[in-house]
């Protein structure tokens, strides 16, 4: 819960104000309809809210990862989803850090404006999932142009977005000394794209959750879009999923923050039996255990972030953040819905809504199990395991 101490007070004042008119029935009714949160999103990106990590001389507010995952934490906490939304506060990281000097003067401020999405982040295909450095996506210089061959899958806001990240191979992987080389990061301009070498095909999911398959037949990129040094592009990506993850933990917060909230209010008033619900310990003491859960990851999300801003690494604790974080908003949901009963799968108490949304971060953008091998390999220093 926030204090009177909590030095970001000003912010999540102003972005709660901003969510308060985005009520419950408007993020039920999108749902309902599987549509996208287009006024709230386009409401959010006006007041200059996903411009946070952007510098002011971009046009950004020059803010750091702390004030950003604040912004993404309130969005959750009001009962919205960044998910729909999220990438245009992160993904323009690879940009911003590895861009040359006419790249950034080119797309950042209109991204800072919101004239240009950059929502989307073509990395993750069939055959590979999680395992990037075997991707088979490849881009092969022709000219002044890469010609772009392949199949990327659950890449998110396409639909709604204007540019993308995407990562292919430019150099065979039998002719280079590590796998992880010979990949490259491409700005690929989606307006040009989408019917001239590229295909998207939406896939339904059990969250309203906009993603897609994508099909590459002689995609044609500009060589200019190249963003950085060909074949260091794995790199890159590396450099802007701290940010990423510790961005989700936030909003993991911010949901478990909402179920608890939900759920403490309801057992104090519901009676059953002559008693308040909230007064037994079998209901007391799992929402008491999910509060201290979302407190413990709370902490270790402040841990990255501190470290990120100050340029220090911070691989581990980005992924201890999103791990706990992920645990225990699922935890909070759980208890949320078990003590709701029959309600708590009725639509119009938006439990269930919630639950469904929460539950996707137990396996993206980074599975609970490969942040344990993870810290296994880096951190303890055990055998690579796969």
């Amino acid at each position: 819960m926030t204090t009177t101490s909590d030095p970001h007070t000003e912010l999540r004042d102003a972005v709660r104000a901003l969510c308060a008119q985005f009520p419950d029935a408007y993020h039920r009714g999108v749902d309902a309809e599987r549509a996208y949160p287009a006024a709230f999103v386009d409401a959010l990106t006006k007041a200059g809210w996903f411009a946070a990590l952007i510098p002011q001389d971009y046009g950004g507010s020059g803010l750091g990862l702390a004030e950003a995952s604040v912004i993404m934490e309130e969005i959750n906490r009001s009962g919205g989803n960044a998910g729909a939304c999220h990438g245009q506060m992160y993904n323009m990281g690879t940009l911003l850090r590895h861009g040359s000097a006419a790249q950034k003067q080119r797309y950042l401020p209109d991204i800072a404006s919101g004239a240009l999405r950059l929502q989307s982040m073509g990395v993750t295909e069939p055959g590979t999932g999680t395992d990037t450095t075997q991707l088979k996506t490849t881009a092969v210089r022709q000219g002044d142009r890469y010609v772009v061959n392949g199949q990327k899958v659950w890449i998110s806001r396409v639909q709604h977005s204007d540019l993308m990240i995407l990562l292919a191979r430019t150099t065979p992987r039998d002719q280079v000394a590590k796998k992880s080389e010979g990949l490259s990061i491409f700005i690929v301009d989606l307006r040009d794209a989408i019917g001239r070498g590229l295909t998207v095909r939406p896939i339904a999911n059990m969250v309203n959750h906009e993603t897609n398959e994508l099909f590459f037949d002689n995609l044609e990129i500009p060589a200019e879009n190249l963003i950085g040094q060909e074949g260091q592009g794995f790199r890159y990506i590396l450099d802007g999923l701290n940010a990423e993850r510790t961005l989700i933990a936030a909003e993991c917060i911010g949901d478990g923050h909402w179920f608890i909230e939900r759920v403490t209010k309801y057992v104090k008033e519901r009676n059953v039996f002559g008693r308040p619900i909230g007064q037994n310990q079998g209901v007391q003491f799992p929402i008491a255990e999910a509060y201290i859960e979302v407190q413990a990851a709370d902490l270790m999300r402040w841990q990255a972030c501190r470290l990120f801003d100050a340029g220090q690494p911070c691989g581990a604790q980005a992924n201890m953040a999103k791990y706990l974080a992920a645990k225990a908003s699922w935890e909070a949901a759980n208890a949320c819905l078990q003590f709701h009963g029959g309600y708590g799968f009725a639509c119009e108490y938006d439990i269930e809504r919630k639950f469904r949304e929460t539950r996707l971060y137990q396996v993206a953008p980074i599975s609970t199990n490969l942040i344990l091998s993870y810290v296994a390999e880096h951190v303890l220093g055990l055998p690579r395991s796969f």
